[in-house]
Formats: structure tokens, C-alpha cells, sequence
């Protein structure tokens, strides 16, 4: 690779970055490799590409970048000062590259691999835990990344590539997504201990038309739910309290400050009486959620296989 002065073919200015990098990237481990060894011949057999290739491929780069990134002394080549500024941030940026395609290979990995999984507050306390923890029986070294949050949060991290799956309610109906119905849960309604409807074990919801409601915020799919239910039962919730968390709703409801349509708690609450709710029906289906058309890494194949075959019995 003869030494030869090459005028500088410099990017215009507003050129972007995305740009630059496209015409660079493809040559940096070729720069790396030919500044470790400082010699083109060795460098192209230790990079397994023709010598022409390899001299043509480091030309190019200097043309691009405008500099001249080493001096030649026939086929052996030493650094100038910017090769070596060049070279400090190549190692760098090429050793980034490295350490991601590992861990994207170590979170596919079908033993030790890593799933992304969302689900419903109100589904952290009892049936994840179960269900992580009966999985791990015959995938005892595979990784999960977990993150609660209401429904609509979940499907646009599913949207975002940030989730695998999530469990969610109402079970999701778009068609970018893949969704499969698993289980069912009833809701009750949670009322004071000292409220006069403590002493009931039954009620149908229009009789409790006068109450004041303490519910999720909009955009919660129980809040919509419970909104549904009670226009179905003839009349809209009147609402004093608004929360993002189903164990919040039974605090303020025992504070006396409301009732509330919601699912069983994953322990008893006290300061509560809950009443099982004859009419209208009253439930929320809970569903597994994808985005349709992903390819799924052995790990998240297997989670959701074993979520599918849960179908009927997720609930406790």
C-alpha cells in the first residue's frame, strides 16, 4: 500500500451524522486491525480479506474523513497523530459493538436467556411471583426483566420493543398485536366496614347508584371497566377519589372516603367487607399480549408456551 497524497473528499457540512457513519462503519475493525499490526499483508490475513481489498477499504477512509491516518512505509504502516486520536475512539466504539451482539446473544440463549415481561399491578403481588416461580421448575436459569404498569402503558412498550409479553386487561384487540385470553376475574365491591352495606354478602350494583366511587384514572382498563359495569347497572359512578393502584383504592375506601368495583385481593384487607356483585356481570378478562409477527427468542418462545398452557387456571 503505497504512500500516495489523496486530496481530502470531505462530507459537505450538512451532511448527517447517519451519513457519515454509513460510510465509515463498514471500515473501522478493517482501521483497527491495520493499526494493531501495522502491516497491510498481515493485517489482511488476520482479517481474512484480500490485501487489495483491505488497502482500497483504508484509502477510502482517509478520503472520507479528509486525514491522513497513517504514514506508509511500503507495506508497513505507523500511525500519524490523528490515526492514533482516530484509533483511541475506533477501540472504543468497535469494543460497544462487541459487548452489545454478547448480550443480545446471552439474552437469546434458550437456558440462560432473558425475557421482558409486563403485567398488571394488581397481578404483582400474587400470580406473577407463581408463575415466574413454576416456570423456573424446568427453566431454573432464565433471566426476567419485569415491569408493572397499566394496560395501555404495557402495549406501547410492547409497541416500543421494551416488552416480550404482558399481561394485561381488557385483552388487547389491534392488529398489530397477537393476544390470547387466559383467565377471568371477577370484581367486587369494596365497601367500609362500617358502611351499611357491610352486612351484606351480595348485592346488584344499581343499589349502590347513590355511593361516591373511588376508581383507577382514566386510560386504567379497570377504570373502564368499572364505568362500563355501572352504566350497564343504569347509572354513572359518582367519583371523589381517583388512584393508580387497586391496594390504594382499599386504603381510601376503608378511610371511609368511597366504594370501589374491583378484583380479590392477593391478601385480606382490613377495615373492607367485599360483596360479590349478582348484576350486572361484573369481571375482567385477563390476556397474554405480542406484538404479531416478531420473531421471539427461544427464552420468550418458552414463556409463552407455558403462559398458553396456563389458560383457565392463571388465577389463584
Amino acid at each position: 500500500m503505497e504512500h500516495q497524497q489523496r486530496p481530502a473528499r470531505r462530507l459537505s457540512p450538512d451532511s448527517d451524522t447517519e451519513d457519515m457513519t454509513m460510510l465509515l462503519a463498514p471500515r473501522l475493525a478493517y482501521f483497527a486491525g491495520v493499526a494493531r499490526t501495522e502491516h497491510v499483508t498481515r493485517a489482511a490475513q488476520e482479517l481474512n480479506v484480500p490485501q487489495s481489498t483491505l488497502s482500497r477499504a483504508m484509502a477510502r477512509l482517509e478520503q472520507d474523513l479528509g486525514v491522513d491516518l497513517f504514514t506508509r512505509h511500503g507495506r508497513t504502516v505507523s500511525l500519524t497523530p490523528a490515526g492514533r486520536t482516530f484509533l483511541t475512539s475506533v477501540e472504543r466504539a468497535l469494543g460497544e459493538v462487541r459487548r452489545a451482539a454478547d448480550e443480545v446473544r446471552a439474552d437469546a440463549d434458550p437456558t440462560t436467556g432473558k425475557v421482558a415481561f409486563g403485567f398488571l399491578h394488581t397481578m404483582g403481588a400474587e400470580t406473577v411471583p407463581g408463575l415466574i416461580q413454576a416456570f423456573r421448575v424446568d427453566h431454573p436459569r432464565i433471566r426476567f426483566s419485569l415491569v408493572q404498569n397499566y394496560g395501555e402503558a404495557m402495549i406501547e412498550k410492547l409497541r416500543a420493543g421494551e416488552l416480550d409479553l404482558c399481561l394485561t386487561s381488557p385483552v388487547p384487540d389491534a392488529p398489530d398485536l397477537a393476544a390470547r385470553r387466559l383467565d377471568e376475574q371477577k370484581l367486587r365491591l369494596v365497601v367500609p366496614v362500617d358502611h351499611p352495606l357491610a352486612t351484606r354478602k351480595r348485592i346488584r350494583l344499581a343499589e349502590a347508584a347513590d355511593e361516591t366511587f373511588v376508581t383507577l384514572e382514566p386510560g386504567y382498563g379497570l377504570r373502564r371497566i368499572t364505568d362500563d359495569v355501572c352504566r350497564e347497572a343504569g347509572f354513572k359512578p359518582r367519583v371523589a377519589f381517583e388512584g393508580e393502584e387497586a391496594e390504594t383504592l382499599r386504603g381510601l375506601v376503608a378511610a371511609g372516603l368511597g366504594v370501589a368495583l374491583l378484583p380479590p385481593p392477593a391478601f385480606p384487607r382490613p377495615g373492607v367487607v367485599e360483596l360479590t356483585v349478582t348484576a350486572p356481570r361484573a369481571a375482567r378478562e385477563i390476556g397474554v399480549a405480542w406484538l404479531d409477527g416478531r420473531p421471539d427468542t427461544p427464552p420468550v418462545a418458552a414463556f409463552k408456551k407455558f403462559l398458553l398452557s396456563r389458560r383457565g387456571s392463571l388465577l389463584p
